[in-house]
């Protein structure tokens, strides 16, 4: 992939960095996260209701969540600025489609898409960048499409940069976000927020969102 910002490429190299441990941590995380698990049940059920278009898993790293919503029954692909996170979640699941690409320039046609999910990937981006993020989203779904953001809340603070262990991350006010996506042309369907669990630091906030005309 070319023509990568230096924001861009600085994000696809630490991953790239730490990919192969990375994808050697735990795959079943979801089946000790009812709440999670039920965040992204919810949006499987919207797209399925829809007509069960085609979804794109946006900064899907070596793919266990785009594995968990093919298992759902969505028609679902993986994108990742990494190219070794790629290659490795081709290799775990060769069933599955996933491609190298940023999430703000995406190579799709508008109304692409039924569904999109950005799980724990848009906390990467610096703020004043992320409603370009959310327009594309916007541009690629379909009218009625549904989104679902999953991300770090700020308990109370302002947007805030926190030491992720791979790169710079932002923890959000989920009102905050809400309101960037309301911006960008999506409606509030739900949202969910939990407290840490063990080995946790931050509270999580989750999105689910429809994209309008």
């Amino acid at each position: 992939m070319t023509g990568l910002s230096s924001y861009h490429g600085a994000t696809a190299d630490a991953y790239d960095a730490v990919a192969v441990p990375y994808a050697g941590l735990p795959r079943d995380d979801l089946n000790t996260l009812p709440l999670d698990r039920a965040v992204l049940a919810a949006f499987a059920e919207a797209v399925r209701a829809a007509g069960c278009g085609p979804v794109a898993e946006l900064g899907c790293g070596p793919g266990p969540v785009t594995a968990h919503l093919r298992d759902l029954g969505l028609r679902v692909f993986g994108v990742d600025l990494s190219p070794v996170m790629i290659d490795l979640a081709r290799e775990t699941y060769p069933d599955l489609r996933f491609e190298i690409g940023s999430m703000d320039a995406l190579d799709l046609d508008d109304g692409r898409l039924q569904g999109v999910v950005s799980w724990y990937s848009i906390i990467h981006a610096p703020p004043r960048d992320v409603p370009a993020y959310l327009a594309e989203f916007h541009r690629v779904l379909v009218p009625g499409g549904t989104l679902l953001l999953a991300f770090f809340e700020s308990e109370g603070e302002p947007t805030t940069a926190f030491d992720h262990k791979v790169t710079t991350a932002y923890r959000w006010p989920i009102d905050d976000l809400a309101g960037l996506a309301g911006a960008a042309g999506f409606t509030e369907v739900g949202r969910m927020l939990r407290e840490p669990c063990e080995g946790e630091r931050f509270r999580r906030g989750h999105l689910l969102m429809r994209a309008g005309k």
